[in-house]
C-alpha cells in the first residue's frame, strides 16, 4: 500500500490553514508545511496538526518553492494544496486506489469563488494535477505546471478554493508572469496567464495586446486552455466596446467551441450588450441572444470544460428570463425564471415577485 503525503507550502495563512488543514489531514499520512516567511499564527497552526515543517527563502519562483516542500516528503505519493483550497468531497481511499494503480498523476476539481461586479459571488471550475509519485516536481515560476511522462487523470476529490476573494495575487503574479515572458515572449501559455491576469484586473486595454498575441499563437488544438483564453478574450473586447473584432472572433471559433456553454454564454452576453449600444447596427443579431443562452442549456453543466459555474444551468435560464421579459413575453419569462429559482438562484426568485406572482 502506498503513502500519501499531504505537501504545501505557506505564508501568512492564518485566515484559512486550519480549515484547511482540518478538512485535508485524513487524506494522507503525513503532512509536509514548507513555510516561505510567515509573521502570523501559520507556524503555531501548522503544529497544532503535527505537519513536519521547513523553511525555504522566497525568490519569486512557486516551481522552486514547490518543488523544494516536495523533496522534504518521504512518502510515495504526494497530494499538493494550497491554504486556501478546502475538501469538500473526497475521501482517502479515492486517492489510495488511485495511487496503488500508479498509472496516471491526478488533478484535482476545484471551484474558484470570485466577485462579479454586482456583488454577486461566482464560482468557476478548474481541473489543476496535485496528486502525483514522488520524484515528480514542478516548473515555471507562477501557475506553476508538473513536468511528468504521465498521463492526467481527473481524481473523485473536490475542493473549494476562496483566494481570489482576498485580493492581491493578481499584482503579485504579474510581475512574475512578465519575467517568464521576456525569456519566452511567444509562449502561449503564458500570454494566456498574462492576457487573463491583466483582465482579472480591469486593465483591458493592457489585456488586449498579450490577448491578440495568445491568440495568434496558440496552437488549434491539444492544449488545456485555449478555450479558456479565447472566452476571455472575448470579455475582454466587450468591455473595449470592440465588437467588430468580437463579432468576428465569435464567427472564427462557432464550430470550434460549439459544445461549450461558456462559450454560448459569452456570445449571448456580447450579442445583448452590441445590441443594445447600436440597435440599428446590430439589430440582426436580436435571434441570436435566444439561441445562445438555449444552447447552454441544452449543453448544461459539464464541470471538466472548467467554466462558470450556472453557465449552463441557472444563470442561463435567468437571462432568457431577462430577454422575454424585455420583450413583453411574460409566461416565458417566467418559465426560466422558475428554472433558475429552483436552482437556487435566489434573483430569479426577486423578479419573479416584481412580476407580481410571487413563488409559484
Amino acid at each position: 500500500m502506498k503513502t500519501i503525503g499531504l505537501v504545501m507550502i505557506v505564508k501568512n495563512e492564518g485566515r484559512s490553514l486550519r480549515k484547511c488543514l482540518s478538512r485535508a489531514k485524513k487524506l494522507a499520512d503525513e503532512i509536509y508545511i514548507t513555510d516561505t516567511g510567515s509573521t502570523d499564527d501559520t507556524i503555531e497552526i501548522a503544529e497544532e496538526f503535527h505537519a513536519h515543517l521547513s523553511h525555504f527563502e522566497w525568490r519569486s519562483d512557486f516551481a522552486a518553492a514547490r518543488n523544494y516542500a516536495l523533496k522534504q516528503s518521504s512518502c510515495d505519493w504526494n497530494l499538493v494544496l494550497d491554504a486556501d483550497e478546502y475538501l469538500v468531497s473526497g475521501k482517502r481511499k479515492d486517492l489510495q486506489r488511485f495511487a496503488d494503480n500508479g498509472k496516471c498523476v491526478g488533478a484535482i476539481r476545484r471551484y474558484d469563488s470570485y466577485k462579479e461586479e454586482n456583488g454577486e459571488i461566482s464560482k468557476s471550475c478548474t481541473y489543476t494535477t496535485r496528486f502525483i509519485p514522488k520524484g515528480t516536481f514542478y516548473e515555471g515560476r507562477v501557475h506553476e505546471q508538473v513536468v511528468s511522462g504521465l498521463p492526467t487523470a481527473p481524481l473523485p476529490l473536490v475542493f473549494e478554493h476562496d483566494g481570489y476573494l482576498q485580493g492581491g495575487k493578481g499584482e503579485r503574479n504579474f510581475e512574475i508572469l512578465l519575467e517568464e515572458l521576456e525569456e519566452n515572449p511567444k509562449d502561449p501559455y503564458t500570454l494566456y496567464q498574462v492576457s487573463r491576469t491583466l483582465w482579472l484586473m480591469k486593465e483591458y486595454e493592457k489585456a488586449d495586446t498579450y490577448f491578440e498575441s495568445f491568440y495568434r499563437l496558440v496552437p488549434e488544438t491539444g492544449t488545456g486552455y485555449r478555450t479558456n483564453g479565447v472566452i476571455s478574450y472575448l470579455y475582454n473586447l466587450l468591455e473595449l466596446k470592440k465588437y467588430e473584432d468580437g463579432f468576428r472572433l465569435v464567427e472564427e471559433e462557432k464550430k470550434r467551441l460549439d459544445d461549450y456553454a461558456d462559450y454560448h454564454f459569452a456570445c449571448g452576453t456580447f450579442y445583448t450588450k452590441a445590441i443594445f449600444s447600436d440597435v440599428q447596427k446590430y439589430a440582426g443579431y436580436l435571434p441570436e441572444i435566444e439561441k445562445s443562452y438555449k444552447r447552454c442549456l441544452e449543453i448544461g453543466e459539464v464541470p471538466e470544460h472548467e467554466g462558470v459555474k450556472g453557465n449552463g444551468s441557472y444563470k442561463a435560464a435567468y437571462n432568457l428570463g431577462v430577454w422575454f421579459e424585455v420583450n413583453g413575453k411574460t409566461e416565458e419569462a417566467l418559465r426560466y425564471y422558475r428554472m433558475a429559482k429552483n436552482e437556487g438562484y435566489q434573483i430569479a426568485g426577486d423578479r419573479i415577485k416584481a412580476l407580481g406572482v410571487g413563488g409559484r
